[in-house]
């Protein structure tokens, strides 16, 4: 097979430089390119999300088959090509990052999952085309907490477009969800949101429930939010107290937020 030979075109600086001290969500990072490749951004800033392509070149390349290290709590074994581990044969690594501005050679981007002096072998615009809405995907359930909440504020942050009292009060909902149901991408996991539509949105971007094809998701505007997910043969009732300011949800724990009830058979709003 014909040799193939890559040469980077930039380097990744950020202020994390151990691997085992990255964020599973990525770091801010400034993309640092070769002076000779800046006439290849020209018009790069029309777009908000860019793929960095990388060289992980701190990985083990003799890997095959690993666990997951933020899994719990039973190990389960995958190939190396059924994950995105750095341990890889060629550990050539993809990360969708928002593109917050560009100076010169130097991209400012946030979420990238490289260390400092990563090699830059590539960037690509992300395209509409790209989204795949209601992914079938392995549960890799992380052991811990603040790392599971990272995650899913993540899927909720790019599908709402913004923090907000709406969002930490659906994240809040989902985690507490996820605990008794388990996965919320399951098929066999269905949601209803009575409320606002702030709500709804950030409910369905982190369970990526679609209204058909299968049909797992329902909404109905309302001054007051409710949620009720329902798993085969197990219901969960959420009742928003009331709605919060951001400020005071961030004193508050789950139970002065909502209330919940778990109950058998089906149900519907």
């Amino acid at each position: 097979m014909e040799e193939i030979r890559i040469n980077p075109i930039g380097v990744v600086k950020t202020p994390v430089d151990d691997i085992s001290s990255m964020p599973a969500v990525g770091e801010n990072a400034v993309i640092e390119l070769k002076e000779e490749y800046v006439p290849a951004l020209q018009r790069i800033e029309e777009n908000s999300h860019i793929w960095i392509i990388c060289w992980f070149n701190r990985s083990e390349r003799d890997v095959l088959q690993t666990m997951p290290h933020i899994m719990e709590p039973e190990p389960v074994k995958f190939g190396v090509f059924a994950l995105r581990c750095n341990k890889r044969p060629n550990p050539v690594a993809i990360t969708l990052v928002s593109l917050d501005r560009v100076e010169g050679n130097r991209l400012y981007v946030t979420g990238l999952d490289a260390v400092e002096g990563t090699p830059v072998l590539d960037i690509k615009p992300y395209y509409e085309q790209d989204s795949i809405f209601s992914p079938l995907t392995p549960y890799i359930k992380p052991k811990d907490e603040p790392v599971r909440r990272s995650l899913m504020h993540k899927l909720a942050l790019r599908h709402h477009g913004e923090d907000s009292a709406a969002l930490e009060t659906g994240l809040r909902i989902c985690l507490t969800a996820e605990t008794h149901l388990g996965h919320l991408l399951n098929p066999a996991v269905t949601v209803s949101v009575t409320g606002s539509r702030e709500l709804a949105d950030v409910i369905q971007g982190i369970t990526r429930a679609r209204l058909a094809n299968p049909p797992r998701f329902t909404f109905c505007e309302a001054d007051t939010d409710k949620v009720i997910f329902t798993r085969n043969e197990k219901v969960l009732k959420f009742s928003v107290k009331k709605r919060f300011s951001l400020e005071e949800l961030q004193g508050l724990p789950d139970e002065e937020v909502f209330t919940v009830t778990e109950e058998p058979g089906a149900s519907r709003l």
